[in-house]
């Protein structure tokens, strides 16, 4: 309510206190404009909930992302026996082990010039221009600008010939040309020549590029790079440059659920946290005797009811036999014990519970994920409309309390105004009054006079 100070004269001429009858009256004008504020305030205490449960639900959709991930389910550790020699492990890998020999690495082709010559001297004939020729026929033509061994190399380096120029420093300011391919293996050799074909800067010496080589029992693979891809189904090898020739490695796959269960164990507290919030921000408090500040959204319902919902397979099934129930309070239970035993028999089927992508029987991840992504979306989320109604609700109520100030301060005014309008008239009344009751003294004591 907008106040300010009287310009009555409180009382003087009327004997009344005018200031508290303007403010009483002034508490009595207010009163619509207190309603708005408690209302604003219920609204405000809201909004800030359904805020704080959107952001738990919007948290919830990206770790239902992440448990669908293949990543998440890969089924078996990896582990190598020499530090230079990384595995990796994707869901298709079983438990087991690999036993292989590194018998080379993946070099890249190097080309390094026969003749030397200084940075500023001229290096190509015919033309400034040269052709580097790829593996696969491709011809680049370079201009190298001047023609000079600076200029080669800074052209050769400007980009899209997949080849990489250096010059090496000898005695006398001379500098050895050095080309090497930017990728590795057999297949990254190339020559560099004059426009016309002849040899530039007298020929090259060549290093060729090889391919890395491993054994397995016997049998070599062969990759252009040190990354050997589904050397077992699921299972990557990368052999590290400074690994020795002729290293033996043991690679070790064992199945190892602990890591996934824990993952499972944290979503589903997730889920339980936001049925907990829900509950508490919408439940009846039989101890207080009131409702929770959500108690009137029916998102907030429908939400609940929903993720409970998204316990159950599509095709009527159950979560049970994969360690995953509702308890009688309506919590979800993990069994990790029950989950490991079943993942260990079947681990492809507890996947599929679980991630299954099929649009008729999505897994539990996906069924979660998609009622979290539905309430909590940016722009169509139910919980987002909810917040962006009650931000515009609040601020309607803002303008209309903001209007009410205008209004109680110009009735301020008024107020202030008629009881000073009264304390003026009533002090006239109260001078005139003296003035007759002098007159009339007057009048009386001028009659006595004249009669003696």
């Amino acid at each position: 309510m907008a106040t300010s100070s009287t310009t009555s004269i409180s009382g003087l001429s009327s004997g009344l206190d005018t200031a508290t009858i303007v403010n009483q009256l002034m508490q009595l004008e207010a009163a619509s404009q207190s309603k708005l504020k408690t209302r604003m305030t219920t609204e405000q205490t809201q909004l800030k909930a359904t805020q704080s449960l959107n952001a738990k639900v919007a948290a919830l959709a990206t770790a239902a992302a992440n448990l669908a991930k293949p990543a998440t389910w890969a089924s078996v550790t990896a582990s190598s026996s020499t530090s230079t020699v990384a595995v990796k492990s994707t869901v298709d890998a079983a438990p087991g082990s690999l036993r292989f020999t590194v018998d080379q690495l993946a070099t890249a082709h190097r080309l390094t010039s026969v003749s030397t010559a200084a940075l500023s001297d001229v290096v190509t004939s015919g033309s400034t221009h040269v052709t580097l020729t790829a593996h696969d026929g491709t011809v680049t033509d370079i201009d190298t600008g001047d023609g000079t061994l600076q200029g080669l190399v800074t052209a050769i380096n400007a980009g899209g010939t997949n080849v990489r120029a250096s010059t090496v420093s000898l005695d006398g300011g001379q500098q050895r040309l050095r080309l090497q391919s930017l990728t590795t293996g057999a297949t990254s050799d190339f020559t560099l020549t004059n426009a016309d074909g002849s040899a530039l800067l007298g020929g090259a010496t060549i290093t060729a590029g090889t391919d890395a080589a491993i054994t397995i029992e016997g049998d070599t693979i062969h990759s252009t790079t040190n990354t050997f891809t589904g050397v077992l189904p699921g299972i990557d090898v990368t052999v590290g440059t400074t690994t020795p020739i002729g290293t033996a490695v043991d690679v070790a796959l064992v199945r190892n659920p602990s890591a996934l269960s824990d993952t499972i164990k944290a979503y589903v507290d997730a889920v339980n946290s936001v049925m907990d919030d829900i509950d508490t921000q919408s439940s009846w408090n039989a101890t207080t005797k009131t409702s929770g500040v959500l108690s009137g959204e029916p998102a907030v319902r429908a939400l609940r009811n929903e993720l409970l919902s998204a316990v159950y397979p599509k095709d009527g099934s159950s979560m049970a036999s994969v360690g995953l129930q509702l308890n009688r309070s309506g919590k979800l239970v993990f069994d990790a014990d029950m989950f490991a035993a079943e993942f260990a028999k079947s681990p492809g089927t507890v996947t599929a519970a679980f991630t299954s992508a099929s649009t008729t029987n999505p897994g539990f991840a996906e069924r979660v994920g998609a009622v979290a992504k539905s309430a909590s979306d940016s722009l169509t989320g139910t919980l987002t409309a909810s917040i962006n109604g009650g931000t515009t609700g609040i601020k309607r109520l803002q303008d209309s309390i903001d209007a009410w100030d205008i209004r109680l301060a110009l009735r301020r005014t008024t107020l202030n105004n008629q009881f000073t309008a009264l304390e003026t008239a009533m002090s006239k009344m109260q001078s005139q009054s003296s003035w007759l009751a002098s007159q009339l003294n007057s009048l009386s004591s001028n009659s006595s006079s004249s009669g003696n």
